[in-house]
């Protein structure tokens, strides 16, 4: 018997707040991206008093003021560290576990048909909450596509189900399907749930009631994967190896508006450069960057431009230095004087494993570079990082996100520890 389970934490980044400081307990919590910009996260008390995903933190200030909602910055190595613990305490219960967000994983049960299944989940939930203090909804069926629908049954009705539901019948399928509107089913974007809706699909169930070519034709056969999934055979299958990347991108709004070709210069080259570490870091190459500026688009007073440009490379590469220099070539054809600029990234594509890719007889990237990076991510882990830098790039400068309510890194930065009395 195959069994497939659903594990999402619920509120995971106010959750994180919360474990560190239990005060905060049924209080509302946003928290905010990059350069405090915008709320990416709420809690439930957040949510039921109308604060709404992407309110602009600027414009909603009095508000947070009025309902004392308690904002913090979004703090990274914090929630990536307190997601790595919750997976591991997962991979206790099963050795087959797809890391699906920072926040969810699929776990996959074969050979568990002697185990009753609500009482394990049971079991799991409550050692992940003994062990990290993240609360966890669990969902679980015969599918991928079921589980994902048991766990928002498990989270909308927490009272009754305690966290975690099972479907284990065609029963409870067919209800839990009949329930759950189109556009919420997992895979289903916002265009198709508009196509299905004009062609009278209004729930799960309904689509599931579709003809299979219908769903081949219109939504090919990953739409018909999914259908499958929630008639109740598993088609979709576990990912437990982690992909590559398809783009690595490295973007920032800047503190302050930008005018010159220097500055901005050395912006990208050490977005450049950043990208070229997290090609490395996970073994890859790329084929081309894309690099773009931005003006401040809620400045209209001010002149208006954005613009992008993607360079190709004559060979894959991960080396710094052949990055930045290609990505400042895109630079140099997209640069416009007279713009105050807001915002600038980098982004490498064409992902390749570095161990498989192509050779050029011709145009060859210098092959000291290897060694040279080798040697730069070498001190960067013994120093920390950023020791070493480009000769384009401003020595005595690192970029620093405004973060004005940042909370400890209590588990990542000795510094941070927390203090027992």
């Amino acid at each position: 018997m195959n069994v497939f389970a659903l594990v999402d934490c619920n509120n995971f980044y106010a959750s994180c707040e919360r474990i560190f400081q239990p005060l905060l307990a049924d209080k509302p919590i946003a928290i905010l991206s990059n350069n405090d910009g915008c709320v990416i996260a709420r809690s439930d008390e957040a949510k039921a008093l109308g604060l709404p995903m992407g309110a602009p933190a600027h414009k909603f200030a009095s508000f947070f003021r009025q309902h004392n909602v308690q904002v913090f910055s979004s703090n990274y190595p914090l929630y990536g560290d307190m997601s790595q613990r919750i997976m591991e305490v997962l991979r206790q219960f099963t050795p087959e576990v797809e890391v699906y967000s920072i926040d969810e994983a699929f776990l996959h049960f074969d050979g568990f048909q002697d185990y009753d299944m609500e009482a394990y989940a049971q079991q799991m939930r409550k050692r992940v909450r003994t062990w990290t203090g993240m609360p966890v909804s669990i969902g679980l069926g015969p599918s991928k596509g079921l589980a994902k629908v048991a766990n928002r049954v498990a989270k909308k009705f927490a009272d009754r189900t305690k966290g975690v539901y099972v479907i284990d019948s065609d029963e409870k399928r067919i209800k839990a399907l009949k329930w759950l509107p189109i556009a919420d089913v997992w895979g289903i974007g916002r265009k198709h749930a508009k196509r299905l809706a004009l062609n009278g699909v209004q729930t799960a169930y309904d689509f599931t009631q579709l003809s299979d070519d219908w769903v081949r034709k219109h939504m090919t056969v990953v739409g018909l994967r999914l259908k499958k999934d929630l008639e109740g055979t598993a088609t979709i299958p576990m990912e437990l190896e982690p992909a590559s990347k398809k783009a690595i991108a490295t973007t920032r709004s800047f503190e302050h508006h930008i005018s010159s070709y220097e500055e901005l210069r050395e912006r990208i080259s050490t977005f450049a450069t950043l990208c070229a570490e997290k090609l490395r870091a996970q073994g890859s190459s790329c084929h081309a960057v894309y690099v773009f500026v931005r003006s401040n688009p809620f400045m209209p007073n001010l002149p208006q431009y954005r613009n992008g440009m993607l360079v190709a490379m004559p060979t894959a590469s991960q080396s710094s230095l052949t990055i930045s220099k290609y990505a400042l070539k895109g630079l140099t054809h997209i640069f416009k004087s007279g713009i105050e600029y807001k915002k600038a990234g980098v982004m490498v594509t064409g992902i390749v494993p570095k161990a498989t890719q192509q050779l050029a007889l011709f145009g060859a990237e210098d092959p000291r570079h290897e060694a040279l990076m080798q040697h730069i991510d070498l001190l960067h882990r013994k120093y920390g990082p950023h020791k070493i830098k480009l000769a384009n790039q401003d020595l005595t400068r690192t970029f620093k996100m405004k973060q004005a309510h940042l909370s400890p890194r209590y588990t990542t930065d000795i510094n941070d520890i927390i203090t027992v009395r």
